[in-house]
């Protein structure tokens, strides 16, 4: 199959899967491009995706150079190091990894103007994965309270690449009842209505869980 023939299959799932939730709000299909080719990255684009990602600094600084389009929006989806903050935070539209404190405030000092952050959680509890445990997401968040430029629009999770089905819903709706209970507290930085979970190999269940963006790249490009 082609890119193109791809994008069409990964939406049409997507699709299925909001219809089968009863969904009617959107969900974003972000296409990652690590790991591909600059042409690889330009054919994901011609067929209308604006939402790319990357999770290096060096791939998104190749990437941008590439694809100048000005309706194209970066997420950064990787784990980001402080001292390569200033070199992402500018050129993106999406952190998808605030996952501690010293990271929010370099941000805070780099940024030049608000950044759309999403709180990476580690659900599953894996040793190996980023993140901070469910337990820890209303207190890490009331600890932004006087960051300007950082906006929480969400909660981020990567689910363990072993999962079965009936622990992907599990993990999935645990994120989903937070990002809820983190809403409710109607915090003006914090919004939080947003949820990043699901990949190539589950995103399906997490539209069925309530995912707002799923990062998508070897269902893209295979």
């Amino acid at each position: 199959m082609t890119i193109a023939e791809n994008v069409q299959h990964v939406q049409q799932t997507i699709a299925a899967a909001r219809a089968e939730a009863g969904r009617t709000d959107t969900v974003t299909l972000v296409a990652v491009t690590k790991y591909h080719t600059i042409a690889e990255a330009q054919a994901v684009a011609a067929t209308g995706l604006v939402d790319l990602a990357e999770n290096r600094p060096d791939g998104l600084a190749e990437k941008q150079a590439a694809l100048t389009a000005p309706e194209l929006k970066w997420h950064f989806i990787g784990n980001l190091q402080k001292r390569k903050v200033k070199q992402v935070i500018n050129k993106i539209t999406y952190l998808h990894s605030l996952d501690r404190l010293s990271l929010a405030e370099e941000i805070e000092k780099r940024a030049e103007r608000p950044i759309d952050c999403f709180i990476e959680v580690n659900v599953s509890g894996e040793a190996s994965k980023s993140g901070i445990t469910l337990a820890e997401v209303e207190p890490f968040i009331k600890s932004l309270a006087d960051f300007k430029k950082i906006r929480v629009i969400g909660l981020m999770t990567m689910a363990p690449i072993d999962a079965d089905e009936a622990t992907l819903h599990v993990l999935f709706k645990k994120l989903r009842l937070k990002r809820d209970a983190v809403a409710q507290l109607n915090l003006a930085y914090a919004p939080c209505h947003e949820l990043s979970m699901g990949m190539s190999r589950d995103y399906r269940i997490a539209v069925l869980e309530g995912a707002t963006f799923v990062r998508v790249g070897t269902a893209l490009f295979q």
